[in-house]
């Protein structure tokens, strides 16, 4: 009798464990664009390169620099561009990423060396947000800290 009451239920086991693994698939694959577009922006820096910047920062993106100041996509496209004239280096050290929704936090750090030979690290958080099926950052808010000892 118990058998009888289980079969019809083990599809539905089935369906249910399948979707859970599917979101967690989708969540992982998310989470591995969402680090990688973090270190392109990181090494666009050194490079000038804004292409990543233009894809993954939102038209209507606000971020706080290290100053407080506010500033929006196309200002730091701007710099970006110049950036290269200041920095050696940028690259990603870290990065967590957790997720409400259609919501991820990432919050991280990087290591720069400029051409004047100063070295240090930006942390930050990040909140990207998926719309129209992309995930792109809408908001940012960058601190500068001293260089970790190794």
């Amino acid at each position: 009798m118990k058998d009888r009451l289980l079969t019809p239920a083990l599809p539905i086991v089935a369906v249910l464990c399948l979707c859970d693994c599917s979101g967690q698939k989708d969540q992982k694959e998310t989470e591995h664009y969402i680090v990688e577009s973090e270190r392109q922006w990181a090494e666009s820096v050194a490079t000038g390169d804004t292409s990543a910047i233009d894809r993954i920062v939102a038209d209507d993106f606000i971020g706080v620099d290290p100053q407080g100041q506010l500033y929006n996509k196309q200002r730091m496209i701007d710099e970006t561009r110049n950036a290269p004239k200041y920095f050696v280096s940028n690259r990603l050290n870290d990065v967590k990423v957790r997720f409400y929704g259609d919501t991820a936090v990432a919050q991280g750090s990087e290591t720069w060396e400029k051409r004047s030979g100063e070295r240090g690290r930006f942390i930050w958080t990040d909140t990207w947000l998926q719309r129209n099926g992309r995930w792109q950052i809408v908001a940012a808010e960058d601190l500068i800290a001293p260089e970790k000892a190794d």
